[in-house]
Order: structure tokens, then C-alpha cells, then sequence
């Protein structure tokens, strides 16, 4: 008999098994050998061709050249990620918010920041920050599901990542998009002011036929810093709001941390970029010097 053969994407992996999204449904299946020979990984995100046993039973065959790929938590093809925060308990760190977006610069992936529990703060501050920084805003209140309409704009078309840490309510937020996912959510531990972790692997839903969500673990699930792809010298390129000023600087080779005649500096002084950003982008510069300096020990 002729073997039928399929293409779509995996939704998710667990146990050796891949649950691949094609036109005839979700199919269930195990790598070829070939995959481990080679010692290629299949990710929750990849474009495969796969063979089909049956109408709900099969074998990934190839997989399609990859657009990017994330490492923590093991992810490709993504096309936005959103950042799901909050001023309300707990509040997020902005250096989080900061690191996010400048790996997101560096894979060309489009980022936007959700606001959520807006109606227990409404984050100005947040929302300021980044509308400054050039980055897409969201205000939402996943448990009231108010501002989801418009969230789902920005969603549709995408295989979008949600990303935030504990307690943010990212769970929640999915649920208001997805009401069917019916994901379990986590309540705020008051003694350390963060909530329990409730997603515990890559997984990705299908709310319509053109909308992706992939719900994503853990508070460090992107860690651009000590990557050799970033460096001391390309960081400030990964910080949008600085690229109008970051050429005017007095020296070629500004490091934009300390130097007189700095434009960026100066315009951090006059309010042009967010002191809170500029701050991110110093942190972010000292962890790659120490990298660095770990690297020429070595």
C-alpha cells in the first residue's frame, strides 16, 4: 500500500511522542531513527512531513527548515512573543521585560508587553516605559476578560509565545483567548509575593485556524546573556530607542556607559530614552564583560 504522507506542525512532545497539527486533525507520532543518528531534536514549533500508519498514527519524516529556534524553553518558528507582566502581585522586574525584548530584536521576532490585572493596577508605568521604547502595549484584564478583543488582533495570523513570570497569569490570559484550553492556573503565595509554576512543558494551542499560542515555562525561559551571538559591541543595537542617537556619540566604539560626549547618555539625561531602559542596558553590558572575562581566563 502507498505510503500517505502529510506536513504540520507539532503542537507538543512528550515521551518520545510528537502530536502533529495537520489538515485531517492531530496526528500522533514517533521519530524515525534517522532523527537520533543525526542527532536532530524535533521541536514543539517545527514544519515536519510526516507518514501516516493510520487516521490518527504516524512517523515524522523530515523537518522543515527553521525560521529561529529558542533553546529555553525549546521552541521554533515563532513569530511574535508576548510578555505577559504585571504592576499587581508580583510585580514584574523590568530587566526581565528588558532581556525579553532585546533577544527579540536579536531573532527578528516581533514583542509586545501585556499589561495583565488591570484591575487591580493599571500599570501607567509599565505602559509608558514601552510605548516610549517603541514597543507594542496591551492593557488587559484576563480575569474580567476585558481588553482581550484587541489582544487578539495582535495574536491572530501568529504562532505567538507567552512568556512572563509566575503568577503573572499567563494560564488565566490563554483561558479568556482559548476558554476551551481550560488551563489550570495558580494562586499568589503571599509570604514570597510570587505564584506557583502551573505550565510545565512547551505546548502549543490552536484557538482558530490562524492563531498559535504557545504556552512557555519558567521565569528564565530566555537567557540571551553569555550566548556568542550577543556581544558588548552589538548590545545597544538590540535597544530600538537608542539607534536615533546611538551614532552621534563623539568617540567611534562608544560602549554608552560611561564615556563623555555619549549621545545615548545624553539623551538619557534629557528624558529622550527611559532611564529604566538605559539601566537594563547597563546590566546587561556588565554581565557580558564578565562573561567575557571568564571566556579569556579560560
Amino acid at each position: 500500500m502507498t505510503e500517505k504522507t502529510k506536513s504540520g506542525r507539532i503542537l507538543k512532545g512528550i515521551g518520545g511522542f510528537y502530536y502533529v497539527d495537520t489538515d485531517i486533525g492531530v496526528i500522533t507520532c514517533r521519530a524515525r531513527g534517522k532523527f537520533r543518528k543525526l542527532g536532530v531534536i524535533p521541536y514543539v514549533g517545527d514544519i515536519v512531513d510526516i507518514s501516516l500508519r493510520n487516521d490518527s498514527e504516524g512517523y515524522l519524516l523530515d523537518i522543515h527548515e527553521r525560521k529561529n529556534i529558542m533553546i529555553r524553553p525549546p521552541i521554533s518558528n515563532i513569530d511574535a512573543i508576548a510578555i505577559v507582566i504585571s504592576k499587581a502581585p508580583p510585580r514584574t522586574d523590568t530587566y526581565f521585560i528588558d532581556k525579553i525584548c532585546a533577544m527579540s530584536v536579536l531573532k527578528g521576532i516581533e514583542v509586545a508587553v501585556v499589561i495583565n490585572k488591570c484591575d487591580e493596577d493599571n500599570g501607567n508605568e509599565f505602559f509608558d516605559i514601552y510605548k516610549e521604547a517603541g514597543v507594542q502595549v496591551f492593557r488587559v484584564s484576563a480575569k474580567r476578560k476585558e481588553g482581550i478583543d484587541e489582544f487578539c488582533v495582535f495574536l491572530n495570523g501568529k504562532l505567538t509565545a507567552l512568556t512572563g513570570n509566575s503568577g503573572v497569569g499567563k494560564s488565566t490570559l490563554i483561558n479568556a483567548v482559548f476558554p476551551t484550553a481550560q488551563l489550570e492556573t495558580g494562586e499568589i503565595n503571599d509570604k514570597i509575593g510570587r505564584g506557583r509554576h502551573t505550565t510545565r512543558q512547551v505546548e502549543i494551542l490552536k484557538p482558530s485556524e490562524q492563531m498559535w499560542i504557545a504556552d512557555t515555562p519558567g521565569f528564565s525561559a530566555f537567557d540571551i546573556i553569555s550566548k556568542n551571538e550577543v556581544n558588548r559591541d552589538n548590545l545597544a543595537v538590540l535597544f530600538p530607542d537608542f539607534s536615533e542617537f546611538k551614532d552621534n556619540c563623539r568617540f567611534t566604539g562608544c560602549s554608552h556607559t560611561k564615556e563623555d560626549g555619549c549621545a545615548v547618555i545624553q539623551a538619557v539625561e534629557e528624558k529622550q530614552i527611559n532611564r529604566s531602559r538605559y539601566e537594563s542596558y547597563l546590566k546587561m553590558y556588565e554581565e557580558l564583560e564578565k562573561v567575557n572575562n571568564y571566556k579569556q581566563k579560560r
